[in-house]
């Protein structure tokens, strides 16, 4: 009996690295650098984390294990979770965990194949959201052209002409 014990415990591990794997959240956050210059060993790191939760903790709510993913991600990401794929990851965790509960070991190693599949879409995916090398805001700055300020005239400054939208800046006048 300690067997099939063992071996759903190992596969509800790879579930869980599938499970997180393919879940593009995280995945953005990993290759943006949410996580800092170790982000990759927090992603691996939650993997075992998020296992020992559900073995540490009898019948968990849905809301529960949210609640401890966001946490998570907050901590050690920087990053808030609000669409909705908190509650997918949740529900697909949970249902791993309650297959392994119940030993269906055949069915979990399919589910685990789809999610890897899944997980190498999501990274190449990931990989193409990542802004370009040398890619920056102060480069887009130079090529806007600058503006010049006048500054020869010592009198009041002349009324700026209206903006495109129709607005006109007003200025109080001195006394």
């Amino acid at each position: 009996m300690a067997a099939p014990r063992e071996e759903t415990r190992g596969l509800f591990g790879q579930g869980v690295r599938a499970v997180l794997g393919s879940w593009a959240a995280l995945q953005i956050a990993v290759e943006h650098g949410f996580g800092g210059a170790h982000g990759r060993e927090k992603a691996e790191w939650m993997v075992g984390a998020v296992e020992q939760y559900f073995h540490s903790n009898a019948a968990l709510e849905p809301d529960e294990v949210e609640d401890f993913l966001a946490e998570v991600l907050n901590n050690e990401f920087d990053t808030i979770i609000e669409d909705g794929s908190l509650a997918e990851v949740s529900q697909q965790l949970q249902s791993l965990f309650a297959r392994c509960q119940r030993g269906e070991g055949p069915a979990l190693t399919e589910t685990i194949a789809r999610l890897t599949r899944r997980q190498q879409e999501v990274g190449r995916a990931a990989a193409q959201a990542r802004p370009a090398q040398g890619s920056s805001s102060e480069e887009e700055e130079e090529e806007r052209p600058e503006e010049v300020m006048d500054c020869s005239s010592p009198g009041a400054p002349p009324d700026p002409p209206p903006a495109e939208d129709g607005w006109t800046v007003v200025r109080k006048k001195k006394k």
